[in-house]
């Protein structure tokens, strides 16, 4: 029984993470270590990656026609 709460909690937790956009910030920076590592800049800090992220999805036009 306690292997299953366990479980459960694992698939509650990882759906959290979905949903709060954490996976988000870790596939950018296994792409930018995988993709931009040689470079000499920083990847972005969560903070300043959500700011970017939502800049990108709320700029521009958002209608269908």
């Amino acid at each position: 029984m306690y292997e299953s709460i366990k479980a459960g909690f694992a698939r509650l937790q990882a759906l959290w993470r979905n949903l709060n956009g954490d996976t988000d910030y870790q596939r950018y920076l296994e792409h930018w270590h995988s993709h931009h590592v040689s470079e000499q800049v920083q990847p972005l800090n969560r903070k300043a990656f959500f700011a970017a992220e939502t800049q990108r999805k709320w700029n521009g036009v958002k209608r269908c026609c």
